[in-house]
Formats: C-alpha cells, sequence, structure tokens
C-alpha cells in the first residue's frame, strides 16, 4: 500500500530535523547531497574518454586525476548553487523534498560559500595542474548553468532543457582540452552527442515526474505537451544523436570498435524511443507509459558509447 505524508506532517517532520543538532557526518552527507553526486558522476563519464581519445592512448595518470578532480569540483559547485537557487521549487516536487535545502539542514549562507569555495577551486585546479582553457570551459559552464539554465529558461520555457542542457556538453571539451590544450572537430561531436542525449533523457524522466513539475509550475515539455506529443519530440532528438555518435567516426578516424559499439547501442535506444512513442499513442498514460525504460536505457547508451570512444584507440 503506498502511504502519503500530508503537507503538515511534512512541514513538522521538516521543522523538527532542522531544530535538531546535526552531527558531523550527518552535516558531510548534507553538503554531499547539495552536490548531487549522481550528476557529477555522469558528466565524468563523459570527460575520462574524451581524454583517451585525445592522447590516442592512455593518458598520464597525473593529468587524468586532476582533470577528474577538478572537473568533480566544478559540476559539484554548479549544482550546489544549482540546489540553492531552486530549494523554492524542490520543496513542491515529491521527488526532491528530502534536498538539504528544502529540509533547511545547511544555512544559504553556508551553502553558498560552499558552492563558490568549490568553482574557486576547481577553476585553480584545472588551471594549474591541466590548463587555463580546460579552467576557463569549466567555469563557462558553471556560469551557463546557473544564469542561463536555473535562473531563467528553466523557469519560463518549455526549452529549457535543450539550450540549458547545453552546460552538460562542456566535460568531453574539458577531458579534451586538458589533454592538447586546444579545441577541435572530435570533441565538438562528442559535445553534440550530449546535446541531442539529454532532452530525451530528461524529457522521459518528466513524463514520470509530470505532476511533480506542474505542481512546481516548471514549464517542462511534458508539461505543457501531451505524451504523444512529447515522446514523438524524444524519438527525433534520439534519431539526431545517432546520426551524430556515428558521425565521430570518419571525424576522428576511429577504428572498428566505436562505430560497431556506436551503431549498436543506436538501435537499442532507438528501439525503446519508438516503443515509448507506440505506447504515447495508444493512449497509455502513468505507469503503463513506461518512460524510466527508456530513461534507464539512456545512461546505459551514453556510457557504453564513450567508453566505446576511450577504448577504440587502445585496440585499433
Amino acid at each position: 500500500m503506498i502511504r502519503f505524508h500530508s503537507a503538515a506532517g511534512e512541514t513538522s517532520q521538516v521543522a523538527a530535523e532542522a531544530s535538531s543538532t546535526p552531527t558531523v557526518a550527518a552535516t558531510m552527507k548534507a553538503y554531499l547531497a547539495l552536490t548531487k553526486p549522481r550528476i557529477v558522476e555522469l558528466l565524468l563519464v563523459t570527460t575520462i574518454p574524451a581524454m583517451f581519445l585525445a592522447a590516442g592512448r592512455i593518458p598520464e595518470p597525473a593529468l587524468v586525476a586532476v582533470t577528474l578532480i577538478g572537473g568533480a569540483m566544478s559540476a559539484a559547485g554548479a549544482n550546489s548553487f544549482n540546489s540553492i537557487i531552486d530549494r523554492d521549487i524542490d520543496e513542491q516536487m515529491r521527488r526532491t523534498r528530502r534536498r538539504p535545502m528544502v529540509r533547511h539542514l545547511i544555512p544559504k549562507r553556508s551553502a553558498y560559500a560552499f558552492a563558490w569555495a568549490l568553482t574557486v577551486a576547481s577553476t585553480l585546479i584545472l588551471g594549474l595542474g591541466a590548463n587555463w582553457l580546460s579552467a576557463g570551459l569549466a567555469l563557462l559552464a558553471t556560469a551557463y548553468y546557473v544564469f542561463v539554465y536555473t535562473l531563467w529558461l528553466k523557469r519560463t520555457t518549455p526549452s529549457n532543457i535543450v539550450w540549458g542542457g547545453i552546460a552538460g556538453c562542456f566535460p568531453p571539451l574539458i577531458g579534451w582540452t586538458a589533454v592538447t590544450d586546444a579545441v577541435a572537430w572530435p570533441p565538438l561531436i562528442l559535445f553534440l552527442i550530449v546535446f541531442w542525449w539529454t532532452p530525451p533523457h530528461t524529457w522521459a524522466l518528466g513524463l514520470r515526474y509530470r505532476d511533480d513539475y506542474a505542481g512546481a509550475a516548471v514549464p517542462m515539455l511534458p508539461v505543457v505537451k501531451e505524451a504523444p506529443y512529447v515522446t514523438r519530440q524524444i524519438l527525433v532528438y534520439s534519431v539526431l544523436m545517432i546520426a551524430t555518435s556515428l558521425l565521430l567516426w570518419p571525424v576522428a578516424g576511429t577504428g572498428w570498435l566505436y562505430p560497431v559499439v556506436a551503431g549498436a547501442m543506436g538501435v537499442w535506444i532507438l528501439v525503446e524511443a519508438v516503443r515509448l512513442d507506440q505506447r504515447a499513442r495508444a493512449g497509455q498514460t502513468d505507469a503503463a507509459l513506461q518512460p524510466m525504460r527508456l530513461f534507464h536505457a539512456s545512461n546505459t547508451y551514453l556510457a557504453v558509447v564513450f567508453l566505446a570512444a576511450a577504448l577504440d584507440p587502445l585496440i585499433s
């Protein structure tokens, strides 16, 4: 049996949590949650393969470590700013009501200091440990995510994740430039793969939590359009993503592994997108629509395709 807590009950629980004295471990856990570590992990998945592809071999371990630490801190800082700014939205959504800013586990002033510290430290680590081009790209990604997506696009337009998602496309560029200190066509292709990947991934989640976004007045596409329209857009963006992924083969001059894996994974994700669209056009909703199938499949797709890009120069 599913049980829902009343708003009064949730408010009293939050108040009780806020009034209690947190332990050191609980405080550290709250600060970690502020950074949204699962998103940080996903961004790093697209950083490391770009470094392998740029080097044409295993990159220098010290450089990889610096880039990962700096990149992780940059993403963590951007996510922390987002958590602070979006606390009013998170409070309205069942999926996000347990986040630390909603539960008042971290004072706002302390959270901002933490976010700024991560951002400054990441810039210095990347600049001094890799190069200032990578540091500048990471700083640009943070600024775009905070000022363009969080403060503007997310709250104003159904295209929020299309253009706002650009911030999440920077890790391949950062990884590539950390090795080469220059931008080239291959990392731009990787950038575009993530660009086309982001809307289907996020819209699938939006279909699952449509009522949450609607209740928080966030104009996600699944909120303002019916499911068949959304699933058709998911299908279109998936096709563009797959086509772009295959373009890396001639542009980067990869061997046989990458196009084989990218092609096979593309067929799989396309089948999932078509089936989702068919379910929506058949009038299925809620659990029967199964949008999370595509959401989880898209995570696997991105990880495997980028892994193939990393391994290809090692075996070709």
